[in-house]
Order: structure tokens, then C-alpha cells, then sequence
């Protein structure tokens, strides 16, 4: 899995919960998607090992990079 710096030296220390396995596999099966102003795309999705919470991934434009992941609280599933 391909990350940025911000990523690695950032999210991972902030987060050391958040496992990379957990990235992949929303990025593979994602339960909702959104592309941001800036291009970066937005992917969540529920995690049976969180507790079942929801974690949103922030991939650059090119829909690999992951940038930033954390737990979204306020996901609102798609309708």
C-alpha cells in the first residue's frame, strides 16, 4: 500500500490503532466514496475488529495514496 509522508510520520503516530490492513480492505470494498474540492477522494467503511465503527480513508487523487485515515462518528450511511 502506497502512503504519503504525512501518513506515515503524522497519522500512524497519532493513531497507532489504526492497522494498514484495515486501509486496504476499505479501499477494496468501500461502502460509500466521494471526491473532495482538492481532488483527494474520501472512502469509508466499517471495521468488524473497531467495534464495528466506521473509518474513513483520505486517498490522493490518484485513488491509492492513502493520506489520512481516522474513525468517523459522524458517517451517515448512504441512503
Amino acid at each position: 500500500m502506497k502512503t504519503t509522508r504525512y501518513f506515515r510520520e503524522q497519522v500512524v503516530r497519532k493513531r497507532p490503532y489504526i492497522k494498514t490492513e484495515w486501509c486496504e480492505r476499505i479501499l477494496a470494498e468501500p461502502i460509500a466514496r466521494a471526491v473532495q474540492a482538492d481532488g483527494r477522494i474520501r472512502v469509508w467503511g466499517r471495521v468488524p475488529e473497531f467495534g464495528g465503527r466506521v473509518l474513513r480513508v483520505v486517498t490522493l487523487a490518484d485513488g491509492e495514496t492513502v493520506h489520512n485515515a481516522f474513525p468517523d462518528r459522524d458517517f451517515k450511511a448512504p441512503a
